[in-house]
């Protein structure tokens, strides 16, 4: 990887009225409002640039786990252990959906890049794929062993990626019908496996090429974060890797994100 001069960071805004654990955080699509969820169980959005609380949404019964914008910016979804999904449309900050049927904690949440779809995945060791639309489900996917940690679409969003507690990342093909869907299992890590993400051109980390399976690099991260840089987006080592080891914290951070145009980083902690 290219040596590079130090980042220069400083702390821009602070979001402290939360009465728990920050265990997620997303920016909206333009970067204008930040989400969090926290282990209080109330969901927070934040207005990026002066850190004023716009609203702090409640109607789940336990902790939030996750959060996500859609990519279009009309809505976001929130997901607890409650075991329930909710999508909330941005514009109202309203509930339009209460998506059941997870069994446990759902731990992980991700819109398809045409906004269309979300998957989500939980303690249930199940991935359920639904109709943003409707609120209805499409599809049961079955095969992890363990809890399902993280999730994402690829680029083209002809596939899923799964991450697991049961060491493994599953590649599920959506262009095959249901239930004989195909997936490809990747193998090497040795540990639960508690964050994943596509690059633009589709690899993985732990470094995956998802066309063959290969384990191209090992970084050894948690939580991550990738910031889009001046070079070309179709090599992976053109993407700065940020991982939350800046001082300030007095606990674990929990959670970090990029806005879409790289320029400001949120990390939420445990205190």
């Amino acid at each position: 990887m290219n040596s590079r001069a130090p980042l220069s960071v400083g702390r821009v805004t602070f979001f402290g009225r939360h009465r728990g654990e920050v265990n997620c955080s997303a920016f909206s699509p333009d970067g204008q409002t930040l989400l969090t969820a926290s282990e209080d169980g109330y969901l927070y959005g934040w207005e990026t640039k002066s850190g004023q609380l716009l609203w702090r949404l409640g109607g789940h019964t336990g902790p939030v786990k996750f959060c996500c914008f859609s990519p279009d910016g009309y809505l976001f979804a929130s997901s607890s252990s409650d075991r329930t999904i909710h999508l909330w449309d941005l514009s109202r900050a309203e509930c339009l959906w209460v998506l059941k049927g997870h069994q446990r904690s759902v731990e992980t949440l991700i819109f398809s890049p045409d906004s269309r779809q979300l998957a989500s995945g939980g303690w249930d060791k199940q991935v359920m794929l639904w109709e943003v639309q409707s609120g209805h489900k499409l599809r049961h996917l079955e095969g992890h062993h363990d809890s399902i940690q993280s999730s994402d679409f690829s680029p083209n969003a002809n596939c899923l990626a799964t991450g697991s507690w049961d060491s493994t990342v599953r590649i599920w093909d959506l262009r095959v019908g249901t239930p004989a869907v195909f997936h490809q299992e990747l193998e090497g890590h040795s540990g639960n496996i508690s964050c994943l993400c596509y690059s633009l051109s589709g690899l993985l980390i732990k470094v995956w090429d998802y066309n063959t399976g290969k384990c191209l690099e090992t970084l050894k991260v948690r939580p991550v974060a990738a910031a889009p840089s001046e070079g070309s987006r179709k090599d992976f080592r053109t993407w700065s890797l940020v991982l939350c080891f800046w001082q300030g914290f007095l606990d674990v951070a929990h959670t970090c994100a990029f806005t879409r145009q790289g320029k400001l980083l949120v990390s939420g902690a445990a205190i």
